[in-house]
């Protein structure tokens, strides 16, 4: 009567051997770890290429490892002791950065799984633990908002005499006051004149007349909706390059997120170097067209070691050559947007940017004066510059819009495009929070969530044996299952537990044993109603499943909602809510059930059932 079909209990075998196996990464902890990464916007690594490159440097310098491992962005070796970690690092260091001065790669101290290789190519990784199990730091940045509009109106003044001056429309003068832009005009007939040619020219800004003291004079401001875009862009752009830079940290998950409408939350587990990471966020870049030098002989030159005067030798994407002039012709604050896009003509991968009005000016003039020669794109960090790209330009660009194409494939157009959209921050950032958790506390954090879990789970198996003996155990495996589940779900979404997370797996083991006791009452209601051993089993768990549903899944919404409108901690609490309640759902009743079938399935007749003390109507 109460037997499981062969495929579903292969199914829950399955699903319990998987939960194991991507729980156990978890039990093995951290080992020292060397990472190398891109030390350049414009350097590339290649996973597979690095991988041995790292594993020849470490023979080379009879250094064991323990494996080599490697994602999209890095690659890491992991050793058995702290030394050999160190060891490897100068190692690895001395060969792929020959000039300190101008590191390629970044070589960071990392902490690595140290789990079976056998598991890790399997996908089992343990968890992320958050800046408060395994300490880091954590600061608040604020954007300048008013920095950026500021910004913005003081290239908008400018525009605007271009402008005017272009449209032959004479004016008495133009400031900035403020995020106003104020135009002074002879009269009233040349200020409408004035207005007719910005409102022609732009739909960002709003016009307005004043009169003051006998003079006339135009006011201009941000419309709404451009200020407000400009803002959501800087917000934006400040995160994508934050992203970039904290890469170089070698932190293995960190949180970059947006904090209200101009704040940004950054943090970094595992960092214990403040002024490090301090540097690393407060960096600046910024972007350069400039002029290549093609003068016959002069390459050469530059090569035996004599650069011409007014030029720089760099190199460009591929390795070759590249004499380039100092003069700077553009700079990235004319440049608005860059997207990676196609050729209108041969299809081939481009860069589609979108610059200012003064920018497109600029380019008009500069792409008309020097059609077939080349223009190199430099991103500009730490003194030093680097060659994005260099294209051949083949006719006068009008407009605004520029394409950059030829030579690049789809994934080199994206990264260029993101090169040239986040290679500076868009609005100035001030630190206004900085905290430092330190791996001490970090575990003691550990010890009391693990140990608050622990307890309560002991309780509930405790109390659950008593009171409902055989089935009570059955349901304690079940939980046990819920908890195995639950763990190998977070790990494999690789998901970061913090405090809150602990706390939600607590809450989860509490709520889990809830629909055991609702069943096991149920089958207890079924047995004094009369009815037979096999069949209060199978009516204990069919009439349980509706009130099990409707409870958990009116629970699921609130967690639902924790985790749409929720930020932070709540959200990291709500992630593992909502996860638990859907492996509670399955332990509690397939889990529980295929015990239950397994202990009493296979039997025609059974006396009684091991549940506890039946109390009957009529028994005082």
């Amino acid at each position: 009567m109460n037997r499981y079909p062969l495929w579903k209990n292969l199914m829950i075998g399955i699903v319990l051997i998987f939960g194991l196996l991507y729980t156990l990464p978890n039990f093995y902890g951290e080992v020292p770890a060397v990472q190398v990464s891109s030390g350049k916007a414009t350097l590339k690594l290649d996973p597979a290429q690095m991988e041995a490159r790292v594993a020849e440097i470490l023979s080379a310098a009879n250094l064991p490892h323990t494996g080599i491992f490697s994602d999209p962005n890095s690659v890491r070796a992991r050793f058995e002791t702290t030394d050999q970690q160190l060891q490897g690092k100068d190692a690895i260091e001395r060969a792929l950065n020959p000039d300190p001065a101008d590191p390629s790669y970044v070589v960071a101290l990392n902490l690595l799984s140290a789990s079976p290789n056998w598991l890790t190519s399997l996908g089992a990784l343990p968890m992320y633990l958050g800046l408060d199990l395994r300490g880091g730091v954590h600061f608040l940045l604020e954007v300048d908002m008013d920095g950026a509009l500021t910004k913005r109106m003081d290239a908008t003044a400018g525009d605007l005499r271009t402008l005017l001056r272009d449209k032959d429309v004479r004016h008495s003068g133009i400031r900035r006051i403020s995020n106003v832009v104020e135009i002074r005009f002879r009269d009233a007939e040349v200020r409408e004149a004035g207005r007719k040619a910005i409102l022609a020219s732009t739909a960002d800004l709003q016009l307005v007349d004043r009169d003051e003291d006998g003079q006339v004079s135009l006011t201009a401001t941000l419309t709404p909706q451009a200020a407000k875009t400009l803002q959501e862009f800087a917000i934006k752009q400040n995160i994508t390059t934050l992203h970039n830079r904290i890469n170089e940290l070698g932190v293995a998950e960190p949180v970059i997120q947006q904090q209200g409408a101009n704040r940004i939350v950054v943090q970094l587990p595992g960092v214990q170097d403040v002024a490090k990471a301090k540097d690393i966020l407060g960096r600046t870049a910024t972007l350069e067209v400039r002029m290549v030098d093609d003068t016959a002989g002069r390459l050469e030159e530059a090569l035996a070691g004599r650069v011409p005067f007014g030029t720089e030798l760099y190199t460009e994407r591929g390795g070759s050559p590249l004499l380039v002039k100092k003069q700077v012709v553009l700079t990235g604050e004319r440049l608005t947007d860059a997207q990676p896009g196609f050729d209108g003509q041969t299809h081939e991968p481009a860069v589609h940017l979108t610059l200012d009005s003064a920018g497109a000016r600029i380019f008009r003039d500069v792409t008309r004066e020097n059609v077939n020669k080349r223009m190199a794109i430099l991103l500009i960090e730490k003194g030093k510059g680097e060659v994005i790209t260099a294209p051949v330009i083949r006719a006068e660009i009008a407009g605004g819009r520029v394409q950059i194409s030829g030579r690049m494939s789809t994934q080199e157009a994206t990264d260029v495009a993101l090169l040239l959209r986040a290679g500076s921050l868009a609005a100035p950032m001030e630190i206004i929070e900085e905290r430092t958790v330190g791996p001490s506390l970090g575990a003691e954090n550990i010890e009391k969530g693990f140990n608050s879990t622990l307890w309560g789970f002991v309780a509930i198996a405790v109390f659950m044996i008593a009171y409902y003996m055989l089935f009570g155990l059955v349901s304690v495996l079940a939980l046990s299952a819920n908890l195995l589940l639950l763990v190998a779900l977070l790990s494999l979404l690789q998901a970061t537990l913090t405090l809150p997370g602990i706390a939600a797996i607590a809450l989860t083991l509490g709520m889990a044993i809830d629909a055991n006791v609702l069943i096991n009452e149920r089958i207890r209601e079924e047995l004094r109603n009369g009815s037979s051993p096999q069949a209060a089993i199978t009516a204990g768990y069919d009439r349980a499943f509706d009130t099990i549903l409707d409870s958990n899944v009116t629970t699921l919404i609130a967690g639902v909602a924790l985790l749409v409108f929720g930020s932070g901690p709540v959200r990291g609490f709500a992630v593992v809510h909502c996860l638990g309640i859907l492996t509670s759902m399955f332990s509690a009743i397939l889990v529980s059930r295929a015990l239950v079938n397994l202990i009493y399935g296979r039997r025609r007749k059974v006396a009684a059932l091991s549940i506890g003390q039946i109390w009957k109507p009529g028994n005082n």
